[in-house]
């Protein structure tokens, strides 16, 4: 390897060096003229040098609302026969949000439904996936591609 200052041929590891913006492999003389740039230290895994084989944590499950959460909210507010003003307190919510979500107009997101199971005592959520980071471990994923995302059609 040669020097990108001087051209001098470099026997011993280059050396990353600064100069006026640009990171250049350089000798030890042409080094003088920029900023030595230090490699930062590789991180240490953890339990690495111990032997110890890293536990995964289960991921959070991602759920979703059922299709029919505005029916099963409305017969549930009207099981307990309270006011769209009544339940809106009781959740911390408007009376135009409850109204909202009862006519379909609007899908709470998790946490509201969280909120609406809570207290009305119905189920509005179904988990969707229970993916551990085992599954999803480095050795296993190879990044999103084209297909994970489309359906291909093929003739």
């Amino acid at each position: 390897m040669r020097c990108e200052i001087c051209g001098k041929k470099i026997v011993e590891k280059p050396i990353k060096t600064k100069i006026e913006g640009s990171i250049m492999l350089t000798c030890k003389d042409c080094s003088k003229f920029g900023k030595v740039q230090r490699e930062p230290p590789k991180p240490k895994r953890p339990g690495a040098a111990k032997g110890i084989r890293r536990q995964y944590k289960p991921i959070e499950p991602v759920y979703e609302v059922l299709e029919n959460y505005n029916e099963i909210i409305r017969m549930a507010r009207e099981k307990k026969r309270w006011s769209r003003e009544e339940l809106g307190e009781k959740i911390y919510e408007k009376a135009s949000v409850v109204s909202r979500i009862e006519s379909a107009k609007m899908v709470p997101d998790i946490k509201l439904a969280k909120k609406f199971e809570r207290i009305l005592k119905v189920e509005l959520l179904e988990k969707t996936s229970d993916v551990t980071q085992e599954d999803t471990g480095p050795s296993n994923v190879k990044g999103t591609t084209i297909g994970d995302i489309a359906r291909i059609k093929r003739h």
